[in-house]
């Protein structure tokens, strides 16, 4: 069975995941020095998902010299 062209992600997922990987998560406890190598893996911290939000552009108005 083939998936309708609407559902198809072109390029991946762009948006924000609100679930990191567990490298990720130990590369963000690293700089924040809640890990360090050699701790266990399992029952790591948790770490908070920064949404990033793009702010729209403002609209430079030109002013015309007369």
């Amino acid at each position: 069975m083939t998936i309708d062209k609407s559902l198809k992600v072109k390029s991946g997922v762009v948006r924000s995941r609100n679930v990191l990987t567990r490298a990720e998560r130990v590369e963000k406890l690293q700089e924040a020095d809640r890990w360090q190598k050699g701790d266990k893996i399992l029952g790591m911290p948790k770490v908070r998902v920064i949404k990033i939000s793009l702010k729209k552009k403002k609209k430079v108005k030109k002013e015309d010299d007369k």
